[in-house]
């Protein structure tokens, strides 16, 4: 289960950028001293030591997987971008059946309805926390179509939880 948070677009965009400048650093801090030490162990001096100054890149992005995966994930410096790579991921599970849930919608799904809910108010999220503001017009339009629909239904819009379930209905009821 994805949840919206409420986020300020400017501090999520000022913490995002920190903690990429954070992994950037660390990463050519890391590529810089694993090729240096390649070479010094294995290298020739004087001779062609490119194959392990590459090595000592390709081990650097080896070790950068594993802090990200095992350190830097959990860190709270890095809870914006974790949230922001979340919340696209959440929209891309949706955008992936989008197909299911506009013909579900069409034919008053409940299911589909609340999924494309939360599919406008993620993207709507996504393109504040962005700052991409060209295709804003478009998606209110449809939210508040879409919105004043569920409201005619008697249906709670606001859908800022993702329900797996939901997707699964949408694709086993489209089948």
């Amino acid at each position: 289960m994805f949840d919206i948070q409420p986020m300020n677009a400017q501090t999520y965009r000022q913490q995002t950028r920190r903690s990429t400048l954070i992994i950037a650093v660390i990463f050519l801090a890391l590529a810089m001293v694993l090729s240096t030490s390649a070479v010094t162990v294995f290298g020739e001096p004087g001779g062609d030591n490119l194959r392990f100054n590459i090595g000592g890149v390709f081990a650097a992005v080896l070790v950068m997987a594993a802090l990200m995966r095992k350190v830097f994930w959990t860190q709270p410096w890095m809870a914006p971008a974790v949230y922001g790579w979340q919340l696209k991921r959440s929209l891309m599970s949706v955008t992936n059946v989008m197909h299911h849930v506009t013909a579900a919608v069409e034919a008053g799904d409940p299911s589909a309805m609340k999924l494309l809910r939360f599919y406008h108010l993620g993207l709507d999220q996504m393109h504040q926390l962005d700052g991409n503001s060209s295709d804003h017009g478009q998606l209110r339009r449809e939210m508040e179509q879409h919105e004043a629909r569920m409201q005619a239904l008697g249906m709670d819009t606001d859908q800022t939880r993702l329900d797996p379930a939901w997707l699964e209905a949408v694709k086993r009821t489209s089948v």
